[in-house]
């Protein structure tokens, strides 16, 4: 257990790392999307219907994903979990970047995107995994429900994190010759539905090793949560 602890810690960092790594590098690739010329990017989806409207949701995304990525990936940090003002003022902040900008542009841009309704479809379904995480970690962190609250933010991340798994996929299927349709949907559907498939997984197995506690508590109230059910800088943060 402790070997699988010490495995599994720097794997996180890595993680963790390749998120904001990632987010910076989308970033700094989007700010052509500001600029008077009009991007590759851009160029290939003309003509547009409303071409200031889908304009002004991308330059929207391009603000909220670069506020919302690097912002879960903080409120993961121990650091920021043990101050328990700063990660509760970065999580509003954070969700509300994601649910009043991120998530409705991203389905407005859905019903644009390359690869016709397969990807318009994927894009819907990521956006409202983030939407629905988002407002359930709200629930769950005002219940004080911390386990669960890990379940539904680690949702969030994932899906967040389908943009920078999406372009590393992306170039190595450039690199590999893979048809360009075939490669953008896979880079698309695996990221969303693997992402989801695993903090499931992960869940459960968190969900399956806390269960003889929450046995031990059925008479307590239902927002109750004994302290070995908390993660490890929870438990810290709330002294215990």
């Amino acid at each position: 257990m402790r070997l699988r602890f010490r495995l599994r810690t720097p794997v996180r960092a890595l993680v963790l790392l390749l998120l904001a790594a990632g987010s910076a590098a989308i970033t700094a690739g989007s700010l052509v999307y500001f600029g008077e010329d009009l991007a590759p990017f851009v160029v290939e989806k003309l003509p547009l219907p409303l071409e200031d409207v889908w304009m002004l949701a991308l330059r929207v995304h391009v603000v909220a994903a670069a506020i919302c990525l690097p912002g879960c990936v903080a409120l993961t940090l121990g650091v920021v979990i043990r101050r328990r003002r700063l990660h509760r003022w970065l999580g509003r902040v954070t969700a509300a970047a994601a649910l009043l900008a991120l998530v409705p542009s991203g389905l407005y841009l859905a019903w644009f995107a390359k690869g016709g309704l397969p990807s318009t479809v994927g894009f819907t379904l990521s956006g409202a995994i983030v939407a629905a995480g988002m407002i359930q970690g709200i629930r769950t962190a005002r219940a004080r429900r911390f386990v669960e609250h890990r379940r539904w933010v680690l949702h969030v991340l994932a899906q967040l994190g389908v943009a920078v798994a999406s372009r590393a996929m992306l170039f190595g299927f450039d690199a590999a010759g893979v048809d360009e349709q075939l490669a953008y949907l896979v880079s698309l559907w695996l990221p969303v539905a693997g992402g989801f498939g695993l903090v499931e997984l992960l869940s459960t197995r968190t969900r399956t090793r806390t269960a003889p506690s929450t046995r031990r508590t059925h008479e307590a109230p239902v927002d109750a949560r004994p302290a070995d059910l908390l993660p490890y800088d929870l438990r810290r943060a709330h002294g215990g």
